[in-house]
């Protein structure tokens, strides 16, 4: 099942439904009284002998975390960490079963974005809606870090350090909580996390505030679904392509293709969006690029039309320095 933000969330000035406003008091009320007894001991966190860093957002939907948490284990491994990823798998057939995802393990079994992880990280990636169960697999199979992929809400796992990614364009949408607005937790908790990290993407016209990091979206080559040689985006300058996109916000990729002087035909689609072949049927005979994410779901039913454009998330260097001095060195360093 995929799922679309209600157009009141984002769209200013839009009109917030009597039902939904009605209904936000109580879930907020709700998400206040949990997070309490967690904080008060009613309810208990568990820790683990490894570190624990958690990169989420506060509001529903997605906001970047997935290219943040890739970087993020590439620049553990470097530093001598053996990185783990834990996270749910939405969009799983069966988000009962835990479940080990390879390169080559179907989305449909381990959802899209566990897919994109392992494939362009090569970590250790498990997915298991108790995330404290993923994490100490993770540390059992001999990772040394966990990083969990979402998890900002997920307070039975005691952390180490918490992320917060912000869309740069949408932020916080209205602010009010679900489903009023997209807050799963207000704004000011955000506050409590060691880092804020905000996805600028590569809009020029947005910059990060105080205490918040930037963080930029670098677009790859486009690859061919069905094998081949890849192509510089530059390759498709000038011309009229279709382009794919069912992430939290899909006009920001569809923005970054024009910003490289590339004529978009869009077509959103919901985030986690269970695509078939007759999304992909345009009734022309243009190339047709995507997102990443979007690709690993849709390899049964592409052509030599069809391109993925992964992006790299790029962030100062402070940043980095910012976050291995709240680790200790890992133990292979020791």
């Amino acid at each position: 099942m995929s799922r679309q933000a209600p157009k009141w969330w984002y769209q200013p000035g839009a009109r917030v439904p009597l039902w939904a406003a009605a209904v936000a008091p109580l879930y907020a009320s709700a998400v206040a009284l949990r997070r309490r007894l967690y904080r008060i001991g009613l309810l208990r966190r568990q820790s683990l002998k490894v570190p624990v860093l958690v990169v989420g957002n506060l509001v529903a939907g997605g906001s970047g975390k997935t290219p943040l948490t890739i970087a993020i284990v590439e620049r553990l491994r470097a530093e001598g960490w053996t990185p783990g990823v834990a996270t749910r798998g939405y969009g799983r057939v069966d988000a009962s079963k835990a479940l080990w995802v390879e390169a080559g393990t179907s989305p449909g079994q381990a959802g899209d974005e566990p897919v994109l992880i392992a494939r362009q990280s090569e970590a250790r990636v498990r997915v298991d809606r108790d995330r404290v169960a993923a994490a100490r697999a993770l540390a059992r199979a001999g990772c040394d870090i966990v990083v969990c992929d979402d998890g900002l809400q997920h307070y039975a796992l005691a952390r180490d350090i918490e992320i917060e990614v912000i869309d740069g364009r949408r932020r916080h949408g209205n602010g009010r909580p679900i489903p009023a607005g997209p807050m799963r937790e207000p704004a000011a908790r955000g506050e409590d996390c060691d880092f804020r990290v905000l996805n600028v993407g590569n809009d020029p016209d947005l910059a990060a505030g105080f205490g918040e990091w930037p963080m930029w979206l670098s677009p790859g080559d486009a690859v061919p679904l069905v094998g081949g040689r890849h192509l510089p985006l530059s390759a498709f300058a000038g011309r009229r392509v279709h382009a794919v996109a069912g992430i939290g916000d899909p006009e920001r990729f569809f923005g970054m293709l024009r910003a490289l002087d590339i004529a978009v035909v869009p077509h959103a689609f919901p985030d986690h969006h269970a695509y078939v072949a007759d999304d992909l049927r345009f009734g022309s005979d243009l190339p047709v690029l995507m997102t990443a994410k979007d690709a690993v779901k849709c390899a049964a039913f592409v052509t030599d039309r069809h391109y993925a454009v992964p992006v790299q998330a790029e962030l100062p260097e402070a940043f980095w320095v910012a976050l291995l001095a709240r680790l200790p060195r890992p133990a292979a360093t020791l």
